[in-house]
């Protein structure tokens, strides 16, 4: 079974007494692929020099609305200069992670607006795929989306949405990404929807070290762990584990320009 771990914060400090080894278990358990998403300026380097020490890392640098009081006005621009020089890298593989979060209302939504739309046009000027944050904030991801057009698309990382906002999204070119939080089963209302949506529109993930599944409960989340996310998903989703398997991967490749 060939996996790809779409989200991962693998360079907190979370994972540094056992990186390698966890990295290497993952391997070992079919987890061919990892993405490790930057979140704030301080943390790009850190997401850099990891992808470039590990085989089978790529990289995603953004802006996270839940850091946006960390964010300077010129994070932006090095941001941008993040982008162009790693463009040709093939270790590069989106902007991300950023989006909006409605959540947390201590949260500015005007100043979240800014960033998202700024961020949104790097993707779309640098012709990579957008790896977006959405909590309690899909209409108006939604709506911006619908402006921008974006060429390549991207993932809605940690998609709890309803069937009509699956819909939306798959329309625009994205991808949903599914991991741990859709295991529980207090997720009545994805399970409702899971079943609905078609194998070419997820991937998986585990947005490790956060959101361990339901058979891990309180424990740090892994790329490890995907094997048995991906079997409890498609429990719910009614297909075989290697059917959804094959297609999360397969869409992943797509979505990234991967062989």
């Amino acid at each position: 079974m060939r996996l790809i771990d779409t989200h991962t914060h693998l360079d907190f400090p979370d994972f540094d007494a056992d990186r390698r080894e966890l990295l290497a278990a993952a391997r070992a358990g079919g987890v061919e692929k990892m993405v490790v998403l930057g979140v704030y300026e301080a943390n790009w380097q850190r997401v850099w020099n990891l992808v470039k020490a590990e085989p089978g890392l790529h990289a995603a640098f953004g802006l996270h609305p839940v850091y946006l009081d960390d964010h300077q006005p010129g994070h932006l621009d090095a941001l941008g200069d993040w982008l162009s020089r790693c463009q040709d890298d093939p270790q590069l593989c989106a902007v991300g992670e950023f989006g909006l979060d409605y959540y947390l209302e201590a949260l500015d939504r005007e100043r979240q607006q800014v960033l998202f739309e700024a961020q949104l046009q790097l993707a779309k000027d640098f012709e990579l795929p957008a790896l977006l944050h959405v909590r309690r904030s899909h209409a108006a991801v939604i709506a911006t989306l619908k402006r921008f057009k974006l060429g390549r698309g991207g993932i809605i990382h940690a998609f709890a949405g309803s069937y009509e906002e699956a819909r939306e999204y798959i329309r625009l070119g994205f991808r949903l990404g599914l991991g741990g939080a859709a295991t529980w089963p207090q997720a009545l209302r994805l399970h409702k929807v899971l079943p609905r949506l078609p194998l070419d529109s997820v991937v998986l993930e585990t947005d490790a070290p956060d959101m361990a599944p339901a058979m891990f409960p309180g424990m740090r989340n892994s790329p490890v762990h995907l094997p048995e996310i991906a079997g409890a998903l498609a429990g719910i989703m009614g297909v075989g584990v290697e059917v959804l398997a094959e297609a999360s991967t397969r869409n992943a490749c797509q979505l990234f320009g991967w062989e």
